[in-house]
């Protein structure tokens, strides 16, 4: 049986090992520790990583250990400059998190965005039927609403109604300092099935119609690409600094466009800008009839496309009595969903 490698912490300083063991927990990556030089060179040679705390250092130096291909050792402390292999805390959390992911198994989540070519184009419901997508895919699924002046796909999926003294929101992030696991973070979060939804809270008004910082919105992002196994983000009409942060990530980016002229109108201004943020935007055309074909969709647009979504009838009445849609595995929407889960896997799968 093979036995997974994991890297070595070795320290005796508690502090220390405290802040190491969040860091790896952000980055969803197991650890051995050794809390003494004899323990450490036990499982020197077969760890990917050796991580010593400056309190072990000079004694695991002076016990000779094997050449190492990756050590680096870590303290406590302050200053300008980083020798090579060195880090310090908490100025290197940043660099440390991506050390320890660097050597993990898992291969961080595929990351599919959606964004409105007009307001009201339907993104919130693609945003919602790509996430049940991947919960009958058997995936852990994660839905980022990044919209803070949106309904909140919550809503759609029926689960707005959770105890506001358990949810976790936007607005706990802002005020957290550091990573967050997210096996940590998703206790508080609304929950259907095996999708997590980080929403904004109705209840904090504070931070309701402001952006995401960058800081939140990339702590989020790798959050949920190392502790699910697929992030669907429901993006804002806007390109700030925040927003920028998803489609940068983003494996696959999709734009809802009714087809009449004033969307198509409307969301070439946003293609135009989507492509010089990533180069995999597909449109996704609602309702084609008539004089206005998907071919001359995208042409205008300038990117391919993703679907030609035909009008969905029963779609009104599912939302007016408060039911979750694209559920029934005749909606277009849901099949289709099916398809890009699909593919994201199967190109997972290959790397």
């Amino acid at each position: 049986m093979d036995v997974p490698q994991r890297t070595l912490i070795a320290t005796a300083d508690p502090a220390l090992l405290d802040d190491l063991l969040r860091l790896t927990a952000a980055a969803a990556t197991e650890v051995t520790v050794a809390p003494d030089p004899d323990q450490a060179l036990r499982a020197w040679g077969r760890s990917p990583l050796v991580v010593v705390g400056h309190d072990l250092d000079h004694a695991l130096r002076a016990a000779g250990p094997p050449p190492h291909p990756r050590v680096a050792v870590v303290a406590h402390g302050t200053g300008d400059t980083r020798g090579e292999g060195v880090y310090l805390l908490p100025r290197d959390e940043s660099a440390l998190i991506d050390l320890f992911s660097s050597v993990s198994d898992r291969s961080p989540a595929p990351v599919v965005s959606v964004v409105g070519g007009r307001g009201g184009a339907g993104a919130s419901l693609l945003s919602v039927a790509l996430s049940l997508a991947g919960e009958r895919a058997g995936l852990a699924t994660a839905l980022l609403d990044a919209d803070p002046l949106g309904c909140g796909p919550d809503i759609y999926l029926g689960c707005d109604h959770t105890d506001p003294r358990t949810q976790t929101g936007w607005a706990d992030l802002l005020r957290q300092r550091g990573r967050v696991p997210w096996r940590t973070l998703r206790d508080g979060l609304p929950r259907v099935g095996r999708v997590d939804v980080l929403t904004w809270a109705r209840s904090d008004g504070a931070e309701q119609g402001h952006p995401l910082p960058v800081g939140a919105a990339r702590a989020a992002l790798e959050s949920a690409r190392r502790g699910t196994d697929l992030v669907v983000t429901d993006l804002p009409r806007c390109f700030d600094p925040g927003t920028t942060v998803f489609l940068n990530h983003s494996t696959l980016v999709l734009v809802v466009v009714p087809a009449d002229v004033h969307s198509v109108v409307s969301a070439a201004r946003m293609t135009h800008r989507l492509r010089q943020e990533t180069t995999r935007v597909r449109a996704v055309v609602r309702g084609a009839r008539g004089g206005l074909s998907t071919g001359m969709v995208t042409t205008t647009l300038g990117v391919e496309l993703g679907a030609d979504l035909p009008p969905e009838p029963g779609l009104s009445r599912v939302l007016r009595v408060g039911e979750v849609p694209a559920r029934h595995p005749r909606s277009p929407l849901a099949r289709y969903a099916d398809q890009v889960v699909g593919s994201l896997v199967t190109e997972r799968e290959a790397r």
